[in-house]
This record gives C-alpha cells, structure tokens and sequence, in this order.
C-alpha cells in the first residue's frame, strides 16, 4: 500500500542510539517542513519501559510512528504496534541496524527519510520468544556470548565483530539440545540455536538464507560447529552450509531445552542465560514501511 499524503507521524528517537554523527532531529524537521505531513519528534529517556512508548503513542494517535535508532529501539517500538492499524517506519540510527538493511533502509538521512514520506507498507510476520517479540534474530549459545563480549569491548563495525567473535570462539562450549520442531522431538549437539525471522545479521553475516519475513513460518538454524571458515563463510562469501555442521528446519512453533544454561538474545539484545526457550509465529503482526513495492 502507497503512503497517503497528510499523515500524523510521530518520530521516537533514542539519541543514546549509534556512533555517527548525524543530527537526526535536525535532518526529520528540516525534511518535512514543507510537507504536508504533520511530524512530532519525542526522545527517549534513559531506561525508558513500553508502557511511557505506548502513552505517547496513544497522546498523538498518529498514522505511523518511525523509530530513530538501533534494533532494540525498533523493538521497542514495535512491541507497541503489534496488531494496529499504525504502520511502522525505521530511521536506522543504530550501530548495527539489522532490520534495517534487511528491508534496504538507508544509513543515510537523504536516502532513508523519503522511505518514510514516500514510501510503501506490508504486512510482516514476527515470533514471540520467550515472551519478547523478535522481529530479526534470536538465538542462544555461540552468538548470544558474541554480542556479550562484543557489547563489553565496546567495539564497533566489522573489525570490532571479527574480534569479539576471535574471542568468543575459544570461549564458547557445545549445548546438548533438545528441541520439538513441527511436533517432532530433535535431539542435537549445537555451539548455537537461531531462531531466525530474517536472513543475516546487522553485521551482514548471512545465518538464514531460507528467511522471509512476510512467509507463514521462521527458522531454526542449529550451527553444530562453529569455526573460523564458517565464520569467514557466513560474513563473507556466503557460500552454501555444510550440511555436516549447519541444519535449517521451518516452523511456526519451537521448545527448546539445554542441559546446562546457555548465553541468550533478542534482536541484538543480551538476555542473560537461559535453559528453556518457546517460540511461536505471530503472523501478519505489524505494518511495516519500506522502500520499494511489495511483491
């Protein structure tokens, strides 16, 4: 569906989001002074909850509401709109902004913000998690204790990710896992479980290459064995899986168990660890704005 001219947008910003420069209150007002569109811009506060998001949310009652930062203000965000009519439209402020470039969202103001005033919306699936919403990635186990020390190292970009997976990778141990997929018991030694919307990382490391966020089922992508060539192979080449080290399942339901508590994430967001994990397809679940026509 095309955008409307005249719509109420409300921009939430986290200005804790991201590394880079760009004045982002600066680049929305400056784009839409002329345009028929009605913008208000609120930012958010430290250690903000859902509950303040959906307060504004429902003062300003607008059309659509753009989060302006990483994946976890998205998240956020998104945790407010599930099963509205309000579309949702991403600035990617972030550091990472994964599902940002799995849609084909710009980094840059001048790319990004016609997307908002111009663009068109689709329906998307997304999975409940333990509770969260995950609108990307999820998983326990290898990467999970990645983004762990790479949120410690403070390190950014590419180079900052090669390392803290260097790091982790002598670190992390294999999980006895036992999974029921499609209602069939799967018995498996892993160094990670994802259970994947998408198909790569905000890295750009390609985990899921079956991934689609608007099909009636998500991932579940066991790496048996994670190695610095899989790592090179996932970043870099995205080469086919070796089948002996990476099994793919799709399904709308998981229960997952480990034997001993493993690290655990959501759409970039470090959880803890945990020993148990449910998931399930909430379909049709969010309006979301992208760049190009719907297929």
């Amino acid at each position: 569906m095309e955008q409307n001219e005249g719509l109420k947008i409300l921009f939430i910003i986290n200005p804790a989001s991201g590394t880079n420069s760009t004045d982002w209150r600066s680049a929305i007002s400056n784009f839409f002074a002329a345009s028929d569109h009605h913008i208000e811009l609120f930012d958010l506060p430290k250690n903000c909850t859902t509950n303040l998001v959906r307060e504004k949310i429902q003062a300003v009652s607008p059309n659509q509401v753009v989060a302006v930062g990483g994946d976890g203000t998205v998240k956020l965000v998104a945790e407010c709109l599930l099963h509205t009519d309000m579309q949702l439209g991403i600035l990617p402020a972030g550091s990472a902004n994964g599902l940002a470039k799995e849609l084909g969202i710009s980094e840059e103001p001048e790319e990004a913000l016609p997307v908002i005033a111009n663009g068109y919306s689709k329906k998307i699936h997304v999975t409940k998690v333990n509770n969260e919403i995950c609108i990307h990635l999820s998983d326990i186990g290898f990467n999970a204790f990645l983004i762990k020390t790479f949120d410690a190292q403070g390190g950014r970009g590419m180079l900052g990710y090669v390392w803290a997976a260097v790091k982790t990778l002598f670190k992390n141990q294999v999980m006895s896992v036992k999974m029921v997929i499609n209602e069939k018991p799967v018995n498996i030694k892993a160094a990670m479980i994802v259970i994947a919307n998408a198909t790569k990382y905000g890295a750009g490391v390609l985990i899921n290459p079956l991934g689609k966020l608007d099909d009636d089922m998500f991932e579940v992508i066991a790496v048996k064995k994670v190695s610095f060539r899989e790592i090179f192979k996932m970043a870099i080449t995205h080469a086919p899986y070796d089948l002996a080290k990476t099994e793919i399942f799709q399904t709308r339901t998981l229960s997952l168990h480990t034997t001993k508590r493993a690290h655990f994430q959501v759409d970039g967001e470090y959880l803890g660890k945990v020993t148990d994990v449910n998931a399930s397809l909430l379909q049709n679940a969010l309006e979301i704005i992208v760049p190009a026509v719907p297929q």
